[in-house]
């Protein structure tokens, strides 16, 4: 008697080789349907996927919430095999079609919840007080020194309870290849344009610059009639320069 258990199927893994070839394949058909994708172009062979701090912290987050490092490697291949032919990022989501062992490529959704108005209100009050990093901010790079709003608990960066993810392929688990894939490819992505960061956890860059930089000026405004100890005085004027 035939039982639903005994059914031990191993998918073969693609190699690089074939996912380009395919990928490569699905990209052509989909531009001659009139459909225009955006694949994500990993430009590191080997070592760290993203190139920048931001893109490298993402993953570096990544990793520490992932609970399936074979999966994990796995995803590391793919995005660097060009596996990940479309990703768009939006407000709170990222869609995204991977190339895998079949035809048509999978189907990629990863949700990420909006950013509390708290905490949004906590990180442009810690921005605000950093001005040299917050003018660099304005010209659309993120200083070294601002590193620790992003990361560290409170930050932008969204913890495992915050997103969400689905896939079209038959794999189990909670989070398949193509799913950590697209994870890095968010990185790359975050490469580009580190601003991608604000979109997905639905925060408006421009408002939110601009919130800081007026907090930052009412700060400075708040201590404009204060005496300071550093102006020296007419009458010590007098006795060190002898002007009457």
């Amino acid at each position: 008697m035939s039982r639903y258990w005994d059914d031990m199927t191993v998918y073969s893994q693609p190699s690089a080789g074939e996912l380009r070839a395919k990928a490569k394949d699905s990209v052509k058909r989909a531009g001659k349907k009139g459909k225009d994708y955006e694949p994500v172009h990993c430009n590191t062979r080997r070592g760290p996927i993203c190139e920048t701090w931001w893109g490298q912290a993402w993953c570096e987050n990544l990793e520490r919430y992932a609970d399936y490092a074979n999966r994990i490697d796995r995803g590391k291949g793919y995005v660097r095999s060009g596996a990940v032919i479309d990703l768009n990022v939006s407000e709170g989501k990222v869609t995204a079609k991977v190339q895998g062992r079949r035809r048509a490529p999978y189907k990629v959704e990863i949700r990420i919840g909006r950013l509390p108005e708290e905490q949004c209100q906590a990180i442009i009050e810690r921005c605000s007080r950093k001005i040299e990093s917050l003018e660099t901010l304005v010209k659309g790079e993120f200083p070294d020194e601002l590193k620790d709003i992003f990361t560290e608990k409170g930050g932008l960066f969204p913890t495992p309870r915050d997103i969400s993810f689905s896939c079209s392929c038959p794999d189990w688990a909670m989070m398949c290849k193509h799913v950590a894939a697209v994870m890095y490819g968010i990185g790359v992505r975050f490469d580009e344009n580190p601003f991608y960061f604000f979109t997905l956890r639905g925060i408006d860059p421009d408002r939110f610059i601009s919130v800081a930089v007026e907090s930052s000026v009412e700060r400075m405004l708040e201590h404009a009639n204060v005496k300071s100890d550093r102006i020296i005085r007419d009458e010590d004027l007098t006795e060190l320069f002898g002007v009457v």
